[in-house]
């Protein structure tokens, strides 16, 4: 073989060789850090939990999933962004019980809950806890009940938002015990357990996370969890089951979601992570702590579950009587 020969081969060699390496490197994911949109403010229990698990998460996926929190109207602001976002597999959408909640809620939304997103798996669960004021002269359930059935309209009390879980939580509560509040929504969980403990406002349910150190401190005052069970951080606090309001069970859920279209094996690269997450036994101990149970599922379970929620939250709703105001 001439010399010519040899060079040109060793040319040809040198371009495949490259061109086999650029398409290893294509295959690569994920290529850069991620984007996490959390449809509710900081401070909140959403936002708790999410920053927690993504935490773990992204050291299993291999790269930083940086929290986007995109707060307003109930979750219904964040959701239509994640929905309208890329699909390249670098988007991830904390979908919680809020999605179940405003589909049956509202007639009319920017998104479909269901044919818009991937789902891929539950990451959490917990309860909601009923708090107090602490300058409300009500130990218990059965005496906040007669309390506000003694001034109707007259207390007040706070949301994430319309359609989020702690305004229809409260708003099945109402019509479950017969009684009147008012409905203050926030844009930040936050601000409404703030509120709540200098007497603004009077009463909340928001999800078990976010109130906790607060009822540890003695600063609200607890009076029930929406648990089937009493949970085990606050086993002093009976359930409302317990507390003379029969069948009346909430269990507030999280998990991620990419938009339609994400390509099935990014889908899977982000399950396979969340589930190695999941096992971590120090993630567990956090979760723990901060109030809620670890729930891996499969993308079939956690898509069955969603539709079965909707359907559950489209009757307590319209048992409920309540609307979007």
């Amino acid at each position: 073989m001439n010399t010519k020969c040899k060079s040109v081969l060793r040319v040809a060699l040198v371009l495949v060789m490259g061109a086999i390496g650029a398409a290893g490197a294509a295959e690569k994911y994920p290529n850069k850090p991620g984007r996490l949109i959390l449809p509710f403010g900081a401070g909140g229990s959403t936002d708790i939990i999410g920053r927690i698990f993504a935490q773990r998460f992204s050291e299993v996926w291999g790269q930083t999933l940086v929290v986007d929190n995109r707060p307003g109207a109930g979750g219904i602001l964040g959701t239509e962004i994640a929905a309208k976002a890329s699909p390249d597999g670098h988007t991830i959408f904390t979908y919680g019980i809020n999605q179940a909640i405003t589909a049956g809620l509202h007639s009319k939304l920017p998104y479909h809950h269901l044919r818009d997103f991937t789902l891929i798996s539950l990451y959490a669960t917990m309860p909601n806890i009923l708090c107090v004021t602490p300058s409300l002269p009500a130990a218990n359930v059965g005496e906040f009940i007669k309390l506000a059935k003694a001034h109707p309209g007259k207390f007040k009390y706070a949301s994430s938002g319309i359609g989020a879980s702690p305004h229809l939580t409260m708003e099945l509560f109402k019509a479950t015990a017969g009684v009147d509040l008012l409905h203050v929504p926030y844009k930040a969980s936050a601000q409404g357990y703030t509120d709540t403990m200098s007497g603004l406002i009077q009463a909340f349910f928001f999800n078990l996370p976010g109130p906790m150190p607060h009822v540890k401190a003695g600063r609200l005052r607890a009076l029930a969890v929406t648990s089937a069970k009493r949970a085990e951080q606050v086993p002093e606090i009976p359930t409302l089951l317990e507390s003379g309001m029969p069948d009346f069970e909430v269990t507030v859920w999280q998990g991620y979601a990419v938009p339609k279209g994400t390509p099935q094996k990014y889908v899977a690269a982000i399950h396979a992570a969340m589930m190695k997450a999941l096992e971590s036994p120090d993630l567990r101990k956090r979760f723990f702590d901060a109030g809620v149970s670890a729930a891996p599922q499969t993308p079939e379970a956690f898509r069955k579950f969603v539709e079965a929620e909707t359907t559950k939250w489209k009757k307590a709703i319209d048992i409920s009587g309540a609307k979007v105001e």
